[in-house]
Protein backbone atom coordinates (compact mmCIF):
# COMPACT_ATOMS: atom_id res chain seq x y z
CA UNK A 1 0.00 0.00 0.00
CA UNK A 2 1.37 3.40 -0.87
CA UNK A 3 1.49 6.44 1.37
CA UNK A 4 -1.20 8.20 -0.67
CA UNK A 5 -3.82 9.54 1.72
CA UNK A 6 -7.38 9.80 0.55
CA UNK A 7 -10.87 8.99 1.85
CA UNK A 8 -10.98 5.54 0.23
CA UNK A 9 -7.71 4.56 1.87
CA UNK A 10 -9.18 5.76 5.15
CA UNK A 11 -12.12 3.46 4.55
CA UNK A 12 -9.83 0.47 4.99
CA UNK A 13 -8.09 1.99 7.99
CA UNK A 14 -11.25 2.27 10.09
CA UNK A 15 -12.13 -1.42 9.99
CA UNK A 16 -11.97 -4.57 7.89
CA UNK A 17 -13.55 -2.85 4.92
CA UNK A 18 -11.86 -3.32 1.55
CA UNK A 19 -12.42 -1.48 -1.66
CA UNK A 20 -12.16 -2.85 -5.19
CA UNK A 21 -11.88 -1.22 -8.56
CA UNK A 22 -15.10 -1.76 -10.50
CA UNK A 23 -13.21 -2.20 -13.76
CA UNK A 24 -10.23 -4.04 -15.20
CA UNK A 25 -9.06 -1.06 -17.30
CA UNK A 26 -5.32 -0.87 -16.65
CA UNK A 27 -4.92 2.84 -15.82
CA UNK A 28 -8.00 2.89 -13.62
CA UNK A 29 -6.91 -0.26 -11.81
CA UNK A 30 -3.41 1.14 -11.24
CA UNK A 31 -4.98 4.32 -9.78
CA UNK A 32 -7.07 2.21 -7.42
CA UNK A 33 -4.24 -0.07 -6.30
CA UNK A 34 -2.11 2.99 -5.47
CA UNK A 35 -4.92 4.09 -3.17
CA UNK A 36 -5.40 0.81 -1.37
CA UNK A 37 -7.71 -1.24 -3.60
CA UNK A 38 -7.43 -4.98 -2.97
CA UNK A 39 -9.44 -6.40 -5.86
CA UNK A 40 -11.12 -5.69 -9.17
CA UNK A 41 -14.03 -6.94 -11.17
CA UNK A 42 -15.03 -7.57 -14.77
CA UNK A 43 -18.21 -8.26 -16.72
CA UNK A 44 -19.25 -7.86 -20.39
CA UNK A 45 -20.22 -4.21 -19.87
CA UNK A 46 -16.87 -3.45 -18.27
CA UNK A 47 -14.88 -5.24 -21.00
CA UNK A 48 -16.86 -3.35 -23.65
CA UNK A 49 -15.81 -0.11 -21.94
CA UNK A 50 -12.18 -1.27 -21.75
CA UNK A 51 -12.19 -1.92 -25.49
CA UNK A 52 -13.22 1.69 -26.01
CA UNK A 53 -10.77 3.17 -23.51
CA UNK A 54 -7.76 1.07 -24.56
CA UNK A 55 -8.22 0.76 -28.32
CA UNK A 56 -4.52 1.21 -28.96
CA UNK A 57 -3.78 -1.91 -26.97
CA UNK A 58 -6.64 -4.26 -27.73
CA UNK A 59 -7.67 -3.56 -31.34
CA UNK A 60 -4.24 -4.65 -32.67
CA UNK A 61 -4.38 -7.66 -30.37
CA UNK A 62 -7.76 -8.73 -31.80
CA UNK A 63 -6.33 -8.48 -35.32
CA UNK A 64 -3.26 -10.45 -34.30
CA UNK A 65 -5.34 -13.24 -32.75
CA UNK A 66 -7.56 -13.38 -35.82
CA UNK A 67 -4.51 -13.69 -38.09
CA UNK A 68 -2.89 -16.37 -35.94
CA UNK A 69 -6.14 -18.34 -35.57
CA UNK A 70 -8.00 -17.99 -38.90
CA UNK A 71 -10.54 -20.68 -38.03
CA UNK A 72 -11.66 -19.00 -34.83
CA UNK A 73 -15.19 -17.66 -34.73
CA UNK A 74 -15.98 -14.15 -33.49
CA UNK A 75 -17.24 -15.75 -30.27
CA UNK A 76 -13.90 -17.50 -29.72
CA UNK A 77 -12.07 -14.24 -30.38
CA UNK A 78 -14.36 -12.42 -27.97
CA UNK A 79 -13.64 -14.82 -25.13
CA UNK A 80 -9.93 -14.79 -25.87
CA UNK A 81 -9.91 -11.01 -25.46
CA UNK A 82 -12.09 -11.13 -22.34
CA UNK A 83 -9.66 -13.59 -20.79
CA UNK A 84 -6.55 -11.63 -21.79
CA UNK A 85 -7.95 -8.42 -20.32
CA UNK A 86 -8.77 -10.30 -17.11
CA UNK A 87 -5.31 -11.88 -16.90
CA UNK A 88 -3.72 -8.45 -17.40
CA UNK A 89 -5.79 -7.11 -14.50
CA UNK A 90 -4.87 -10.11 -12.37
CA UNK A 91 -1.22 -9.35 -13.09
CA UNK A 92 -1.60 -5.81 -11.76
CA UNK A 93 -3.16 -7.23 -8.60
CA UNK A 94 -0.53 -9.97 -8.16
CA UNK A 95 1.59 -7.91 -5.71
CA UNK A 96 -1.48 -7.41 -3.51
CA UNK A 97 -2.25 -11.14 -3.74
CA UNK A 98 1.29 -12.00 -2.65
CA UNK A 99 1.40 -9.40 0.11
CA UNK A 100 -1.92 -10.60 1.54
CA UNK A 101 -0.94 -14.29 1.29
CA UNK A 102 -3.67 -15.04 -1.22
CA UNK A 103 -6.53 -13.69 0.88
CA UNK A 104 -6.91 -10.49 -1.17
CA UNK A 105 -5.83 -9.25 -4.58
CA UNK A 106 -8.16 -11.17 -6.88
CA UNK A 107 -9.63 -10.29 -10.28
CA UNK A 108 -13.27 -11.32 -10.53
CA UNK A 109 -14.21 -12.63 -14.00
CA UNK A 110 -17.82 -13.29 -15.03
CA UNK A 111 -19.06 -16.43 -16.72
CA UNK A 112 -21.08 -16.04 -19.91
CA UNK A 113 -24.27 -14.26 -18.76
CA UNK A 114 -26.27 -16.05 -21.46
CA UNK A 115 -25.60 -19.32 -19.60
CA UNK A 116 -27.55 -18.20 -16.52
CA UNK A 117 -30.01 -21.16 -16.73
CA UNK A 118 -27.33 -23.84 -17.29
CA UNK A 119 -25.18 -24.87 -14.29
CA UNK A 120 -23.01 -27.29 -16.27
CA UNK A 121 -21.95 -24.66 -18.83
CA UNK A 122 -21.25 -22.16 -16.09
CA UNK A 123 -19.18 -24.71 -14.18
CA UNK A 124 -17.17 -25.74 -17.23
CA UNK A 125 -16.26 -22.13 -17.97
CA UNK A 126 -15.51 -21.44 -14.30
CA UNK A 127 -13.02 -24.30 -14.09
CA UNK A 128 -11.28 -22.90 -17.16
CA UNK A 129 -11.20 -19.37 -15.70
CA UNK A 130 -9.85 -20.75 -12.42
CA UNK A 131 -6.70 -21.87 -14.23
CA UNK A 132 -5.99 -18.56 -15.97
CA UNK A 133 -4.17 -16.98 -13.01
CA UNK A 134 -3.54 -17.86 -9.34
CA UNK A 135 -5.59 -14.87 -8.22
CA UNK A 136 -8.65 -15.36 -10.43
CA UNK A 137 -12.15 -15.29 -8.92
CA UNK A 138 -15.20 -16.43 -10.89
CA UNK A 139 -18.58 -14.70 -10.98
CA UNK A 140 -21.84 -16.65 -11.14
CA UNK A 141 -25.31 -15.09 -11.27
CA UNK A 142 -27.56 -15.83 -8.31
CA UNK A 143 -30.17 -17.64 -10.36
CA UNK A 144 -31.59 -21.06 -9.57
CA UNK A 145 -28.95 -22.66 -11.80
CA UNK A 146 -26.30 -20.31 -10.46
CA UNK A 147 -26.85 -21.61 -6.92
CA UNK A 148 -26.15 -25.15 -8.15
CA UNK A 149 -23.03 -24.02 -9.98
CA UNK A 150 -21.77 -21.99 -7.01
CA UNK A 151 -21.84 -25.01 -4.73
CA UNK A 152 -20.18 -27.30 -7.26
CA UNK A 153 -17.47 -24.78 -8.21
CA UNK A 154 -16.68 -24.13 -4.53
CA UNK A 155 -16.43 -27.85 -3.90
CA UNK A 156 -13.81 -28.00 -6.66
CA UNK A 157 -11.71 -25.22 -5.17
CA UNK A 158 -12.91 -22.28 -7.28
CA UNK A 159 -13.12 -18.95 -5.48
CA UNK A 160 -16.56 -17.65 -6.43
CA UNK A 161 -18.23 -14.26 -6.53
CA UNK A 162 -22.02 -14.50 -6.54
CA UNK A 163 -23.27 -11.66 -8.71
CA UNK A 164 -26.54 -10.38 -10.23
CA UNK A 165 -27.85 -10.47 -6.65
CA UNK A 166 -30.16 -7.85 -5.17
CA UNK A 167 -32.02 -9.37 -2.26
CA UNK A 168 -31.38 -10.76 1.19
CA UNK A 169 -32.81 -14.10 0.07
CA UNK A 170 -30.36 -14.33 -2.84
CA UNK A 171 -27.40 -13.44 -0.64
CA UNK A 172 -28.37 -16.05 1.95
CA UNK A 173 -28.90 -18.74 -0.69
CA UNK A 174 -25.51 -18.01 -2.24
CA UNK A 175 -23.79 -18.10 1.16
CA UNK A 176 -25.46 -21.41 2.02
CA UNK A 177 -24.35 -22.86 -1.33
CA UNK A 178 -20.79 -21.79 -0.59
CA UNK A 179 -20.95 -23.40 2.86
CA UNK A 180 -22.10 -26.70 1.34
CA UNK A 181 -19.31 -26.47 -1.20
CA UNK A 182 -16.67 -25.72 1.44
CA UNK A 183 -17.77 -28.73 3.48
CA UNK A 184 -17.39 -30.91 0.39
CA UNK A 185 -14.01 -29.36 -0.43
CA UNK A 186 -12.74 -30.04 3.10
CA UNK A 187 -13.95 -33.64 2.89
CA UNK A 188 -11.69 -34.19 -0.13
CA UNK A 189 -8.68 -32.62 1.54
CA UNK A 190 -8.98 -29.29 -0.26
CA UNK A 191 -7.40 -26.11 1.05
CA UNK A 192 -10.40 -24.37 2.56
CA UNK A 193 -8.26 -21.79 4.37
CA UNK A 194 -7.24 -20.19 1.08
CA UNK A 195 -10.82 -19.73 -0.12
CA UNK A 196 -12.18 -16.17 -0.25
CA UNK A 197 -15.76 -16.41 -1.56
CA UNK A 198 -17.68 -13.19 -2.15
CA UNK A 199 -21.36 -12.39 -2.51
CA UNK A 200 -22.22 -9.22 -4.41
CA UNK A 201 -25.30 -7.16 -3.65
CA UNK A 202 -25.92 -4.68 -6.48
CA UNK A 203 -27.36 -1.98 -4.25
CA UNK A 204 -27.65 0.70 -6.93
CA UNK A 205 -29.42 -1.60 -9.36
CA UNK A 206 -31.97 -2.43 -6.66
CA UNK A 207 -32.53 1.32 -6.18
CA UNK A 208 -32.96 1.60 -9.96
CA UNK A 209 -35.62 -1.11 -9.91
CA UNK A 210 -37.48 0.62 -7.09
CA UNK A 211 -37.63 3.79 -9.21
CA UNK A 212 -38.89 1.87 -12.21
CA UNK A 213 -41.69 0.42 -10.09
CA UNK A 214 -42.62 3.81 -8.61
CA UNK A 215 -43.04 5.25 -12.11
CA UNK A 216 -44.60 2.17 -13.68
CA UNK A 217 -47.16 1.61 -10.93
CA UNK A 218 -47.68 5.33 -10.19
CA UNK A 219 -46.75 4.98 -6.53
CA UNK A 220 -46.45 7.87 -4.08
CA UNK A 221 -43.15 7.29 -2.29
CA UNK A 222 -40.79 9.73 -0.60
CA UNK A 223 -38.07 10.10 -3.27
CA UNK A 224 -35.36 10.28 -0.61
CA UNK A 225 -36.42 6.87 0.71
CA UNK A 226 -35.53 5.27 -2.63
CA UNK A 227 -31.84 6.03 -2.02
CA UNK A 228 -31.95 3.74 1.00
CA UNK A 229 -33.45 0.59 -0.53
CA UNK A 230 -30.19 -1.12 -1.46
CA UNK A 231 -28.50 0.08 1.73
CA UNK A 232 -31.25 -1.39 3.89
CA UNK A 233 -31.01 -4.73 2.08
CA UNK A 234 -27.23 -4.93 2.36
CA UNK A 235 -27.24 -3.97 6.03
CA UNK A 236 -29.80 -6.64 6.82
CA UNK A 237 -27.87 -9.24 4.85
CA UNK A 238 -24.66 -8.18 6.59
CA UNK A 239 -26.22 -8.62 10.02
CA UNK A 240 -27.41 -12.12 9.09
CA UNK A 241 -24.02 -13.07 7.61
CA UNK A 242 -22.36 -12.06 10.87
CA UNK A 243 -24.89 -13.90 13.04
CA UNK A 244 -24.67 -17.10 10.99
CA UNK A 245 -20.92 -17.06 10.56
CA UNK A 246 -20.89 -17.44 6.80
CA UNK A 247 -17.43 -17.62 5.28
CA UNK A 248 -18.51 -15.54 2.27
CA UNK A 249 -17.98 -11.78 2.43
CA UNK A 250 -20.46 -9.30 1.04
CA UNK A 251 -19.46 -6.98 -1.80
CA UNK A 252 -21.41 -3.77 -2.42
CA UNK A 253 -21.73 -2.89 -6.12
CA UNK A 254 -23.49 -0.60 -8.61
CA UNK A 255 -22.77 2.81 -7.10
CA UNK A 256 -25.24 5.65 -7.56
CA UNK A 257 -24.42 8.11 -4.75
CA UNK A 258 -22.12 8.66 -1.79
CA UNK A 259 -24.30 6.78 0.71
CA UNK A 260 -23.34 3.60 -1.14
CA UNK A 261 -19.86 4.29 0.22
CA UNK A 262 -20.24 5.97 3.60
CA UNK A 263 -23.00 3.71 4.94
CA UNK A 264 -20.89 0.55 4.54
CA UNK A 265 -17.63 1.76 6.04
CA UNK A 266 -16.43 -0.33 8.99
CA UNK A 267 -17.94 -3.60 7.87
CA UNK A 268 -16.09 -6.83 7.16
CA UNK A 269 -16.99 -6.49 3.51
CA UNK A 270 -15.77 -4.99 0.25
CA UNK A 271 -17.02 -2.20 -2.01
CA UNK A 272 -16.40 -2.34 -5.76
CA UNK A 273 -16.38 1.28 -6.88
CA UNK A 274 -16.25 2.67 -10.44
CA UNK A 275 -13.30 4.93 -11.22
CA UNK A 276 -15.35 8.10 -11.56
CA UNK A 277 -16.86 7.57 -8.11
CA UNK A 278 -13.43 6.88 -6.61
CA UNK A 279 -12.19 10.21 -7.96
CA UNK A 280 -15.28 11.98 -6.64
CA UNK A 281 -15.03 10.37 -3.20
CA UNK A 282 -11.29 11.05 -2.96
CA UNK A 283 -11.90 14.73 -3.70
CA UNK A 284 -14.86 15.02 -1.35
CA UNK A 285 -12.99 15.85 1.83
CA UNK A 286 -15.24 13.44 3.71
CA UNK A 287 -13.49 11.51 6.46
CA UNK A 288 -15.35 8.18 6.50
CA UNK A 289 -16.50 6.85 9.86
CA UNK A 290 -17.80 3.36 10.65
CA UNK A 291 -21.53 3.28 9.86
CA UNK A 292 -22.23 -0.33 8.93
CA UNK A 293 -23.91 -1.00 12.29
CA UNK A 294 -26.13 2.09 12.15
CA UNK A 295 -29.60 0.91 11.08
CA UNK A 296 -31.55 2.55 8.32
CA UNK A 297 -34.33 4.73 9.72
CA UNK A 298 -37.18 2.30 10.53
CA UNK A 299 -39.66 4.81 9.09
CA UNK A 300 -37.92 4.59 5.71
CA UNK A 301 -37.90 0.79 5.79
CA UNK A 302 -41.58 0.79 6.78
CA UNK A 303 -42.57 3.13 3.93
CA UNK A 304 -40.65 1.14 1.33
CA UNK A 305 -42.07 -2.14 2.63
CA UNK A 306 -45.63 -0.84 2.68
CA UNK A 307 -45.64 0.91 -0.68
CA UNK A 308 -43.35 -1.28 -2.81
CA UNK A 309 -43.99 -5.04 -2.57
CA UNK A 310 -40.76 -5.81 -4.42
CA UNK A 311 -38.77 -4.02 -1.73
CA UNK A 312 -40.43 -6.20 0.87
CA UNK A 313 -39.46 -9.25 -1.18
CA UNK A 314 -35.89 -7.98 -1.33
CA UNK A 315 -35.64 -7.09 2.35
CA UNK A 316 -37.16 -10.14 4.01
CA UNK A 317 -34.90 -13.22 4.33
CA UNK A 318 -37.70 -15.42 2.99
CA UNK A 319 -38.98 -12.83 0.51
CA UNK A 320 -38.06 -14.95 -2.53
CA UNK A 321 -37.82 -18.66 -3.14
CA UNK A 322 -34.86 -19.91 -5.19
CA UNK A 323 -37.03 -20.52 -8.32
CA UNK A 324 -38.22 -16.90 -8.05
CA UNK A 325 -34.68 -15.53 -8.33
CA UNK A 326 -34.79 -15.81 -12.12
CA UNK A 327 -37.95 -13.73 -12.47
CA UNK A 328 -37.27 -10.98 -9.92
CA UNK A 329 -37.33 -7.68 -11.80
CA UNK A 330 -33.84 -6.44 -10.91
CA UNK A 331 -32.36 -9.81 -11.82
CA UNK A 332 -34.09 -9.90 -15.20
CA UNK A 333 -33.09 -6.32 -16.05
CA UNK A 334 -29.46 -6.95 -15.10
CA UNK A 335 -29.15 -10.26 -16.93
CA UNK A 336 -30.64 -8.67 -20.03
CA UNK A 337 -28.15 -5.81 -19.72
CA UNK A 338 -25.17 -8.16 -19.35
CA UNK A 339 -26.30 -10.36 -22.23
CA UNK A 340 -26.78 -7.30 -24.45
CA UNK A 341 -23.30 -6.06 -23.55
CA UNK A 342 -21.88 -9.48 -24.39
CA UNK A 343 -23.50 -9.39 -27.83
CA UNK A 344 -22.39 -5.77 -28.31
CA UNK A 345 -18.84 -6.80 -27.43
CA UNK A 346 -18.99 -9.62 -29.98
CA UNK A 347 -20.16 -7.09 -32.57
CA UNK A 348 -17.17 -4.86 -31.76
CA UNK A 349 -14.83 -7.82 -32.31
CA UNK A 350 -16.63 -8.58 -35.59
CA UNK A 351 -16.19 -5.00 -36.78
CA UNK A 352 -12.46 -5.15 -36.06
CA UNK A 353 -11.94 -8.43 -37.90
CA UNK A 354 -14.54 -7.98 -40.62
CA UNK A 355 -15.12 -4.23 -41.00
CA UNK A 356 -18.14 -2.99 -42.91
CA UNK A 357 -16.89 -2.04 -46.42
CA UNK A 358 -19.55 0.67 -46.72
CA UNK A 359 -18.25 2.35 -43.58
CA UNK A 360 -14.63 2.19 -44.77
CA UNK A 361 -15.56 3.66 -48.18
CA UNK A 362 -17.04 6.82 -46.69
Amino acid sequence: MTSVKCPLLRTAEVGQTDYWNDSCASEELAYAIERGATGATSNPTIVLEVMGKEKGRWVPRVRQLATENPAWTEVELTWAIIEEIAVAGAGLLAPVFEREHGLKGRLSLQTNPANYPDPERMLEQALHFHGLAPNMQVKFPVTAAGIVAIEEATARGVNINATASFTVAQALAAAEAVERGLVRLAATGGDVASMTPMCTLMVGRLDDWMRVLVDRDELAVDPCALNWAGIAVLKRAYQLFQERGYRSRLLAAAYRHRLHWTEFVGGDLAMTIPHQWQVRFNASGIDPKPRIDLPVDPAIVAELSERIPDFRRAYEPDGLSVPEFDTYGATVRTLRSFIKSYHDLTAVIRDIVLPDPDVRAR
